[in-house]
């Protein structure tokens, strides 16, 4: 635990701590609508068949209505309104006639849409289903395009978490930067869906290396009383990219202009990255305290400690860091996650907890057409309970333990999902207020867990174990818009899956243990002094009660 004191001796939260916060919240701000902006880019328009009467103005009759020449060109769907996907063979114009009933037409020879569709654009000037045709036969492509841009997360996060405990927070963060910014910039000139997704699958694959390291930079530079603050407010720029994205995307109707504005930015977080320093805590872990001592004074100057120079030595940082040194020389994988008990235990619960979120997460957010309401108005009301959701953690977690809080709001999320199942489709804005309030409970989940998993997991295998929590996560990313194709089946069925799972993973917490106060862990020692402190203040409970009870 010795480096929380070279962290106070440095200043603890000074202006260093300030300008590091500002940059990462800036980066940070541009995260979510990378994720969901698909939304948006991928919005399905209203549409029909292309009918050559309709739409080819050198033979459209002069003698009839658009209404009248729709009506016998496209037969009637389920819904009454006209079939989005198949026309009749033949005009029926039959139908015409005054005393002409269904069975005038139910009868008649229909075919697919063989010449393309004819696209309602008064909500989006372009997206790319439109673009590519992603409709009627081709719609599940859309949820498998998403899955693909989830499993770019989810490979990210097994790839970055690794490669930043060899090399380092700092360059990782950069290169994802200049990755997220060449690759989603390249997708407006993507000849087809399938290049699309490919280009798309490597910006969130390097965007999985933006979140992993922005986040353990701050966790790693934040003594153990600000912690909790710290990412909380990180966490809030999570509900401005929401709100700024329906902005956006309200702004900029065509799919192109919209992926342009939310990508290039990335080019210039790649030059502000460079003046971020490198984590203290994992050049000390790396066996390199000469370049540990260098940041540390460096920070120390920022937060106006100008006599830390004299006093911070080498031989103070070794003398004071003896087992994390020693820690550092141990290399770990992935593997080292399941060999110790203590560790394996929470590896395990917090891999499906982490599933189960992300799962019935994007089961939400990513199918906001669904809702049938203003789309931009609800990303927006989105953001705005995000930012709040988020903003109540501050005070949340200082009352509450970091297991309570997840699982509570966890299990409401999943009482929410499920209350839009049992809610008539005619009740409109009551679904709108039940997936508004389920948004809200993920975003006090979602920042929660960052805090727990950070004092969950020792220095040395902390970017490891974000990078398998993460993983874990992305696979959920991955599986849940592909839940939505049982739609088919029973549209009910995917809301009702994406409950029944949130609601497991807030049982899984149980048999976690509540960090709510400790510092963080250095060594995997110290969570075995933890775990056994915390042994002895039970049995300490324990005997008290036994001898008060006469």
């Amino acid at each position: 635990m010795a480096f929380s004191e070279l962290l106070e001796r440095a200043g603890g939260m000074g202006l260093f701590q300030a300008l590091q916060v500002f940059t990462i919240l800036l980066i940070s701000s541009f995260i979510p609508p990378q994720l969901v902006m698909d939304i948006f880019l991928a919005a399905t328009p209203g549409h029909r068949c292309w009918v050559r009467m309709l739409d080819n103005g050198s033979e459209v009759p002069t003698n009839l209505t658009p209404e009248a020449l729709l009506a016998v060109s496209i037969p009637l769907g389920p819904n009454r309104e006209p079939d989005q996907c198949r026309r009749f063979r033949q005009p029926q114009w039959q139908i015409l006639e005054p005393n002409a009933t269904a069975t005038n037409w139910s009868e008649a020879a229909t075919e697919p849409c063989v010449d393309g569709w004819v696209y309602d654009l008064s909500t989006f000037s372009s997206t790319i289903v439109a673009e590519w045709g992603l409709v009627c036969a081709s719609q599940n492509l859309k949820p498998m395009g998403q899955g693909v841009m989830m499993a770019g997360f989810l490979l990210g996060f097994l790839a970055w978490g690794l490669l930043s405990y060899w090399f380092g927070r700092k360059p990782i963060l950069s290169w994802c930067c200049l990755q997220v910014a060449v690759a989603n910039t390249s997708t407006i000139f993507a000849p087809n869906f399938f290049i699309y997704c490919g280009l798309r699958f490597l910006s969130t694959f390097g965007l999985a290396g933006v979140l992993m390291t922005t986040t353990t930079l701050v966790v790693e530079w934040t003594t153990t009383r600000w912690v909790d603050l710290t990412v909380t407010i990180l966490g809030c720029t999570y509900g401005i990219g929401h709100m700024a994205l329906g902005g956006l995307a309200f702004v900029l109707r065509d799919w192109r202009a919209l992926n342009l504005a939310l990508s290039t930015p990335f080019f210039a977080f790649f030059l502000i990255s460079w003046w971020l320093p490198e984590s203290a805590r994992w050049l000390i872990m790396k066996g390199k305290p000469d370049r540990a001592l260098q940041v540390l004074k460096k920070v120390a100057r920022i937060n106006g400690h100008k006599e830390v120079k004299k006093t911070l030595t080498r031989e103070v940082l070794l003398s004071s860091m003896k087992e994390e040194l020693a820690s550092g020389k141990t290399r770990y994988s992935m593997l080292d996650l399941f060999r110790v008990p203590s560790l394996r235990l929470r590896s395990s619960c917090m891999s499906i907890v982490s599933f189960c979120v992300m799962i019935s997460y994007y089961g939400l957010v990513l199918d906001l057409q669904s809702l049938g309401s203003d789309i931009f108005l609800l990303q927006f009301l989105f953001g705005v309970m995000d930012f709040l959701s988020r903003s109540t953690c501050t005070f949340l977690l200082r009352f509450f333990s970091r297991r309570t809080l997840i699982a509570s709001f966890l299990a409401m999320a999943g009482l929410f999902i499920l209350g839009n199942v049992l809610v008539p489709q005619d009740f409109q804005t009551l679904r709108v207020i039940f997936a508004v309030l389920g948004k809200g409970c993920f975003a006090v989940t979602l920042t929660t867990v960052v805090v727990y998993k950070s004092e969950l997991f020792p220095t040395p295998l902390r970017m490891v174990a974000d990078g398998l929590l993460q993983s874990a996560g992305r696979l959920g990313g991955v599986t849940g818009p592909l839940i939505r194709i049982t739609r088919q089946v029973v549209p009910l069925l995917p809301s009702i899956i994406y409950s029944v799972i949130a609601i497991t993973g807030s049982l899984i917490l149980l048999f976690l243990p509540d960090t709510r106060g400790l510092p963080l862990p250095d060594t995997i020692q110290d969570l075995e002094n933890q775990r056994l402190a915390a042994a002895r203040g039970n049995r300490q409970e324990a005997v008290i009660t036994e001898s008060t009870r006469f």
